[in-house]
Order: C-alpha cells, then structure tokens, then sequence
C-alpha cells in the first residue's frame, strides 16, 4: 500500500458516506420539482464530522439556490465542511452571484456534485473555479438520479425543449375512452393520487382542445393541501375554440391557463379569452395541425421545463409519430371498456411506446398496473 492511501474498507466506508449524504440531497431537491422553472431543482447538503449543518433546495420560481439555502442554515459552521449537491454549483452572474464564489468564501474544503450543468454559462467552469481556489470536488456521486431529477433542465439546455412525459390510462381491452369520444372511469383511486402527485411535479401539463371539449377537466393536483402545486394547464386549440365558461378557463385567475393557436385564429376569441385570465399564444400550422415542435420550443422559452401530456390518443399518437416524448407512465386497468371504445392512440398500435422508448419499471399502483417508460 502506498504511504497516505486509504485502507480499502475506509476507501468503501468514505463512498458508503458520500451515497448517504448525496441520497439526501436528492430528496431535498425534489422538493421543489414542478416549482422551480425555469431553473432546476436542486438540493444541498452541508455535513461537518459527519453531521448535518446545513440543507437547502431551490425556492419557488428559483430563488434562492440551494446551495445559498443550506450556506445560510449552516452559518459559520460551513467553515471546513463537506456540500453535497445535485448539480454543479453556478459561476455565472444572473439575477443573483455566483454559488461557486459564495461557497469559496464560506470556507468549505470539499464538494461533492452529482453532475456537470449542461447550461452553457457554468459547464464545468463552476467546479474549476472551485478547484482553483484549493477545494476538492468530486464528481458523479449519485449521477444517474440527478440526471432523471434534472431531466427537465437537461433538455431545455441541450434541445430547447421541455422534458415531455406522456400519460395514458388503457383499459384491458386497449381503450382509452368510450363510444363516442366520451370520457369513461379506466383505473382506480390509487392511480388518481398518483396521477395529481406526477401533475404537482410537473411544470405545466398539456392536452388538446378534443380533449378539454370532451372533458371540461381542470388539470389542477387535488391532493389535500396540493392544490397551489397545480401545474400551467396548456391547450393545444389551433382555432381557439376553447368556451369561455369552461373549467379551465373560469379557473385561470387561480392556475394559469395557456391557449396555444394558430397564427390566424380569430381575434375575437382570443380577446374573450384574454378577458377571462388566460394567456393565448400562437405558433405555425404544420401538415393540417399546429407544429408540435414549435409548441415545444415556445413553452422552452417561456420557462417551462417539465410537460406532462394528459390529453387525448391523437395528441398522444403525434408527439410519438414526432418522437418528442421522452418518457411514458402507461397505466393498465383490468376493467373493460367494451365495443365501440376509442383506441389508446389514434392510428398507432400501443406498441409504438415501446418501439419508441425502453420499459424501466412496473409496478402496482392499487388494482392497475404501471409500466414507466424511457428514452434509451
């Protein structure tokens, strides 16, 4: 053994430490999942002879960052100790200074970051400018969760796009609605709390006008207590044909409501609309319907970073047919929906989930099945 290496056991005791501390950092994190956009959500964690003196994940709107939350909840017991965080502290001068520089300056010797920031004002140049001041950084302790938790600021910052997860509910028969394009209960109540859980992590969540004509749902999270967690509702209405006295628009005083048209839809709906508290925003027409990766990129630039799909098989079957979905909840009732029903995707067998994206994992979720889906 070299003079000064580790005994192997301490080498494992010390990684053992650094996955204890990081895993907590990561729950801390998702804390702010769904309210953080446009920034990600991160956590921090500051441990000082193996004690926790400070934690922190990122405010509402962004800020403050958590490494600034978990610096002030450690004072100056931050001096000499180890930050745990979920993604590379920042080095660039936005609304608020650097965390890198705080860091510095609070004396810490150690960082441990789960990842690099693919946002092309830090990339690598936080965790030099930390290294250049005599602090040790390692990094990739708990990677591959933060990469699923900032999965969200990953896309924006690499495709200018949200993360889009799609959710379908398939009855045993491969339904999704009954006769008529109408709406019919599939799963149970468990899957509902998980489904108003995934919207309240969600930045917005996106259906099509068939679908809020055929519903009139309120897209909000009715979890006790969740309701201010309610994502942006998004409705995909190239005409703008959305009524004025429906759900989502009586309730977009209280949850935001964005319309997206085409760029010749009526004034005048729109002014009615406008009247009522939502927002209307309009992009080009492609092939007959609205460009589904202009909608993307308009609601990248508008902040958001995680979009979770509810609405409707031919919004379903064009984001797959697009490959702009990058996961996939596919929740299976046992229940039948019988002759007549509309199929899970207009037009595509439901193997085109799994032609599109990898299964990995299911679950029960009461007497329904979940399979998650994935990019590859």
């Amino acid at each position: 053994m070299n003079a000064g290496a580790k005994p192997v056991g301490a080498e494992a005791a010390a990684r053992a430490k650094d996955r204890r501390f990081m895993t907590l950092a990561l729950a801390l994190g998702r804390r702010g999942l769904g309210r953080t956009w446009p920034n990600p959500a991160v956590g921090a964690v500051i441990v000082k002879d193996d004690s926790v003196v400070g934690r922190g994940w990122t405010q509402p709107g962004g800020r403050p960052h958590a490494e600034m939350e978990a610096l002030g909840r450690a004072g100056t017991a931050a001096r000499g100790a180890t930050l745990y965080v979920t993604l590379e502290p920042c080095s660039h001068h936005g609304k608020t200074p650097p965390c890198a520089d705080a860091v510095i300056e609070a004396g810490l010797k150690r960082v441990v970051s789960a990842m690099e920031d693919p946002n092309p004002e830090v990339a690598g140049t936080g965790h030099k400018r930390l290294q250049a001041a005599h602090i040790v950084v390692d990094i990739g302790v708990g990677a591959a969760e933060a990469r699923q938790d900032h999965a969200g600021h990953i896309r924006r910052t690499t495709d200018g796009r949200p993360h889009v997860m799609l959710k379908l509910a398939i009855s045993a028969d491969g339904k999704a609605g009954a006769a008529g394009r109408l709406p019919v209960p599939i799963t149970g109540e468990a899957v509902r709390d998980r489904v108003h859980l995934l919207r309240a992590h969600s930045d917005a969540i996106m259906i099509g006008i068939g679908t809020a004509l055929a519903d009139d749902p309120t897209l909000t999270c009715r979890l006790p207590g969740m309701a201010k967690y309610s994502p942006v509702r998004v409705v995909l209405d190239s005409a703008l044909r959305l009524p004025a006295e429906s759900r989502l628009v009586r309730g977009a005083r209280e949850t935001p409501l964005w319309v997206v048209a085409r760029e010749d839809a009526p004034r005048s709906r729109e002014d009615a609309l406008l009247g009522r508290g939502a927002i209307v925003l309009r992009v080009t027409e492609r092939a007959g319907g609205l460009d589904l990766a202009a909608v993307l990129a308009l609601l990248a630039a508008r902040g958001i970073t995680r979009l979770m799909v509810e609405g409707g098989p031919m919004l379903a079957m064009a984001l797959l047919a697009a490959d702009l979905v990058d996961e996939a909840y596919i929740f299976h009732s046992p229940n039948l929906v019988g002759g007549g029903g509309i199929d899970a995707l207009e037009g595509l067998p439901l193997s085109a989930v799994s032609a599109a994206l990898k299964c990995a994992a299911t679950e029960r979720v009461g007497a329904d099945r979940l399979d998650i889906y994935e990019r590859g």
